[in-house]
């Protein structure tokens, strides 16, 4: 019921970013300025040999949580040569706890089954989840415990990607959530018409100019 309360909200809501905050032709009438921004210089991916696609998102953010459930639809119609993952922005204060909750979810292998739980904990539920204590308590029932939880926040894994995310998302110019990033070329944020369905339209027409570009290689 809450991811279809979040799939109808996406389509209500502005797509304005938080603050700090068939396949598609390969230009799909797109704009530099008005639907993407160049990343200049382009940020290295982890694979050359996909398309890279990341989220930046903050759990704080509400528009990262109506976005989620669209995303989740999204995802499965990607190519086989597109990577998608997430990157949590890391701006300091409740954004680097949620960004360390993330980490250690994702090392722990517990990030499926509470990446959106998180979301609804906090925009729906409005439950108060933000110190360190917090937020392991909230995991602690996802297979984990409290203490478990919180050392793997502290733990020289968590802290890589932390330190990672905390020199990346600057590079990709990114200042509101929820951000996508094709290919560490181009930064596509929630455009003010045509909300998350145009974002991800664009972030589409931009994946297929880069398969494009690698093919013409």
């Amino acid at each position: 019921m809450f991811m279809r309360w979040f799939a109808v909200a996406s389509l209500m809501f502005s797509a304005a970013a938080c603050s700090a905050q068939t396949a598609p032709a390969a230009d799909a009438g797109l704009v530099e300025g008005k639907d993407y921004a160049l990343i200049s210089p382009p940020v290295p991916t982890a694979d050359a040999s996909k398309i890279e696609v990341i989220e930046v998102f903050g759990y704080s953010c509400v528009h990262c949580a109506h976005l989620q459930p669209v995303i989740e639809a999204w995802k499965p119609k990607l190519a086989s040569d597109v990577q998608f993952s997430y990157m949590p922005a890391v701006f300091g204060g409740v954004w680097e706890v949620y960004g360390r909750a993330f980490y250690a979810a994702e090392t722990m292998g517990l990030l499926e089954k509470t990446h959106a739980p998180l979301f609804t904990a906090l925009h729906v539920e409005k439950r108060p989840v933000r110190s360190v204590e917090d937020v392991a308590a909230f995991y602690a029932d996802y297979g984990t415990t409290q203490d478990e939880f919180m050392a793997a926040m502290q733990s020289f894994a968590v802290n890589a990607k932390i330190a990672r995310a905390q020199q990346v998302v600057p590079r990709y110019g990114v200042e509101g959530t929820p951000s996508m990033i094709v290919n560490g070329k181009y930064r596509v944020m929630s455009p003010a018409q045509g909300g998350f369905p145009r974002m991800l339209e664009v972030v589409d027409a931009l994946i297929a100019k880069e398969r494009a570009a690698m093919a013409a290689k």
